[in-house]
């Protein structure tokens, strides 16, 4: 049977998504969990967004296949109860045989949160917005973001994974204060590679800064190498808000094109 689990947590404790040999990492306490509750020696996941380190995620989505996992809601419940208060399942459901978390996603909506005035900053939230000693030009960054919308090669906003495309679909990228004066970044894409949402806020925080023109920001895109005037932002300010898929009876066909573009991507870098 696939299953579907929803997840969110706070990645302040976390040295990201991805299993690594003594480090605590978020698919670590899953599965761990996860083979404490079905009793079974170990149980494989894939995840919508390999979060990195100190990223935190309110719609991350993970899917695996069990053979017996007995009613989900009460997975749900016992997975809960193994896990640290700082993860948590929030749903789970029986999914179709070709819901894919990953492969078969639409698209990611990350969120970035920045206090740029002494009334923005919370201490209670301190853990998930960046705070900067001076106010942001929100309408400077959003110039900027819509010269980055679109399907390009960010490889200046990446960092390269050998054999791996840098080619992604930017959908949104916009900034907006939220009723405390919280300027929040959305960022919308198909897919993210590694360390891009950071470095895209970076981009244009340096422009609402003042220190560079908005133009900038399509000149980095355009040079397609990582520059060193970039500065990738810390990771507490951002978290995988939602991911969103298509209805079950077209999840096949989205997982062939994903799969299909994927690997027409890699050809062309």
């Amino acid at each position: 049977m696939r299953i579907r689990l929803d997840l969110s947590y706070d990645g302040t404790d976390f040295h990201g998504w991805a299993g690594q040999p003594g480090l605590r990492t978020v698919q670590g306490e899953l599965t761990s969990a996860l083979a404490t509750v079905l009793r079974v020696p170990s149980v494989g996941v894939v995840c919508a967004g390999r979060t990195d380190a100190g990223v935190h995620a309110r719609g991350q989505v993970v899917h695996m296949d069990v053979a017996d996992p007995g009613p989900v809601d009460q997975l749900v419940r016992r997975l809960n109860g193994v896990l640290a208060p700082d993860v948590r399942v929030r749903r789970g459901v029986e999914a179709p045989p070709h819901f894919d978390a990953r492969f078969g996603a639409l698209w990611r909506r990350y969120a970035y949160r920045i206090a740029d005035t002494p009334a923005a900053v919370d201490p209670l939230v301190r853990s998930h917005v960046l705070t900067r000693p001076r106010p942001l030009d929100e309408r400077a960054m959003n110039a900027a973001a819509l010269l980055l919308v679109g399907r390009h090669d960010f490889a200046a906003f990446c960092k390269q994974r050998e054999g791996a495309t840098t080619i992604r679909t930017l959908e949104q990228l916009s900034w907006a204060r939220d009723d405390r004066g919280v300027l929040v970044g959305t960022v919308v894409a198909d897919a993210f590679c590694h360390s891009m949402v950071r470095a895209l806020v970076g981009c244009l925080v340096t422009i609402g800064e003042g220190r560079r023109p908005a133009d900038w920001a399509d000149e980095i895109l355009r040079a397609a190498v990582r520059d060193p005037a970039v500065p990738v932002v810390h990771a507490h300010g951002l978290t995988l808000e939602e991911v969103a898929y298509p209805p079950d009876d077209e999840l096949e066909a989205r997982l062939t094109q994903t799969m299909a573009r994927r690997s027409a991507d890699e050809v062309s870098t």
